[in-house]
Formats: structure tokens, C-alpha cells, sequence
């Protein structure tokens, strides 16, 4: 059909009826689409194909094998190793920012690794961060961490003192604040025990403090940090005094008392 006998077919209502006829008598039932289809192109390439019953009965073999699943991993047993090839502190603070395996790393903003002097004679050994460590990324600088400065200047030691003897290094059993200020689970614990007990041999102290329970479980594997507290114990083959956390002294002013008298025996342990 030529472009001028289609323009007036479209332009005539009667003409158009009547070329609808004519497709209708040569058999046109059904509209496909607006440009003409080379049948014998389709059935070219209809015959090349395989049968439908021989695609079904392929051998499996030729299907992609499926990747088998990955095993899942032992926390315990990574922070193991990654904890271990660490030869100093600041390799184990990349491995400890590294290690993905704990969630409370997803919640928090910081990791909390360590302050003070790595070169003192006294670490200090705390909980968690909480809210104010974690915004700041050290360990205890809120109104517990302010306390503790307070109770061992009193004895002449200090997280900022560049000489060793009068000196504190302070970090804690996690890296991560816990929510809500919660304590850590003892699956948490575990998890980062490799860290700490790397931790505490690059540093070599001559004593441990540990502040409440958590440590002091890391470290022992007891509890009941108000029974403990003042009795030195060997751990990691290191004198070991158990206190009070100062926060509970926050909260039990009282117990500051009992407190003082464990610093007096820190201070005794250390000669000065």
C-alpha cells in the first residue's frame, strides 16, 4: 500500500471500513504490532533451537555448581590469633579497630583502646566505655573516670605523668560501649579476653587494678567484686588488686572509705 493511498484511507471513514474488510477476508484477526514480521527469520531460528525435552534432560552436570557455604567463623578463636601476631601496642590497636566479629562494634563511635603511660608501673584495668568515653574514644573520662583521677593522685599516680614510676595506663576488658551502659555478656568477655590478655603482656606491668566485676572475671574467672575487693591475687603471673568500680562509689559515697584503703596498699605494694 502505497503512503499516498494510506493518507486517504485514513482520511475517509468509509475507506477505512472497507480496507478493515479486506484484512478481515484474507484472514488478519489480530493486531501484533505496528511493523511487518519476517515469518521465515523466526522459523529459522525456531529450528536451531534444541527440543524443549532435551533442554529438560540436560545432565545436572552442566548447571553451575553452587558455592558450598562458608563456615561460620569462631570469634573466640580469631581474636585468638589476630591478638597473638600482634608485636606491639599500636599493631594491636589496629588489630582490635579491625575485628569485626563483635556487634557491639556496629553501635558504637569510637574504639576505646588505652590512655596513660604504656610505660608505668600500674594498669588499670576497667569495664566498658560508656557515653562519655565513647564520644571522646578514652577510657574513663566522664564522672566515674574524673573520681578515678582524683583517688590515685591522692597517691601520686597519674594517667599524664610522662615518668614511669608515677605513672597509669588505663584501658578496659571492651573496646566497645555496650547499649544502654549494660554489662558486657560473658560471651563479650570472652571474646575480647585474647585481646586483653595481649594487652596486659605488651605493656608488662609490675601490678594489675582491676575496677569491678567485669575485670575482675576477664581476669580470674570469679565475681563479687565487694567480697574480693582489697585481696591481692596472682593473675597473668602479676600481683592483682581487686577495687571497687568508682562509679559504684558515686553512688555508695560510704564505700569510699574501704576504697582509700586499698590505694594505701597499692601505694604500700609499690614502696612509695
Amino acid at each position: 500500500m502505497t503512503g499516498i493511498a494510506a493518507e486517504r484511507i485514513a482520511a475517509d471513514w468509509h475507506a477505512a471500513l472497507a480496507a478493515l474488510a479486506w484484512q478481515l477476508d484474507a484472514g488478519v484477526d489480530e493486531v501484533l504490532g505496528e511493523g511487518p514480521v519476517d515469518r521465515f527469520a523466526l522459523a529459522a531460528e525456531t529450528a536451531a533451537r534444541p527440543p524443549a525435552s532435551a533442554r529438560s534432560t540436560a545432565p545436572a552436570a552442566a548447571a553451575a555448581p553452587k558455592p558450598a557455604p562458608r563456615p561460620a567463623e569462631d570469634p573466640v578463636a580469631v581474636a585468638r590469633a589476630v591478638a597473638a601476631a600482634a608485636g606491639s601496642l599500636e599493631a594491636l590497636r589496629e588489630a582490635v579497630q579491625g575485628f569485626e566479629l563483635c556487634d557491639l562494634k556496629k553501635g558504637a563511635r569510637n574504639t576505646v583502646f588505652s590512655d596513660g603511660n604504656p610505660k608505668a608501673r600500674v594498669l588499670i584495668l576497667g569495664e566498658a566505655p560508656g557515653r562519655d568515653e565513647d564520644i571522646e574514644g578514652k577510657p574513663f573520662v566522664g564522672r566515674a573516670g574524673q573520681l578515678l583521677d582524683r583517688m590515685f593522685a591522692a597517691i601520686g599516680l597519674s594517667r599524664h605523668s610522662p615518668d614511669a614510676e608515677a605513672a597509669l595506663y588505663i584501658t578496659n576488658v571492651m573496646y566497645w560501649r555496650p547499649p544502654g551502659n549494660r554489662d558486657p555478656e560473658p560471651a563479650e568477655i570472652a571474646m575480647m579476653q585474647p585481646f586483653v590478655t595481649r594487652h596486659i603482656e605488651l605493656v608488662d606491668p609490675e601490678v594489675i587494678v582491676v575496677m569491678g566485676n567485669t575485670p575482675l572475671s576477664a581476669l580470674t574467672g570469679h565475681r563479687g567484686i565487694l567480697r574480693a575487693r582489697g585481696n591481692w591475687v596472682t593473675a597473668l603471673g602479676r600481683p592483682l588488686l581487686p577495687m571497687t568500680h568508682p562509679a559504684y562509689l558515686l553512688r555508695n559515697p560510704i564505700a569510699k572509705r574501704e576504697a582509700w584503703a586499698d590505694l594505701l596498699a597499692l601505694k604500700a605494694r609499690l614502696g612509695r
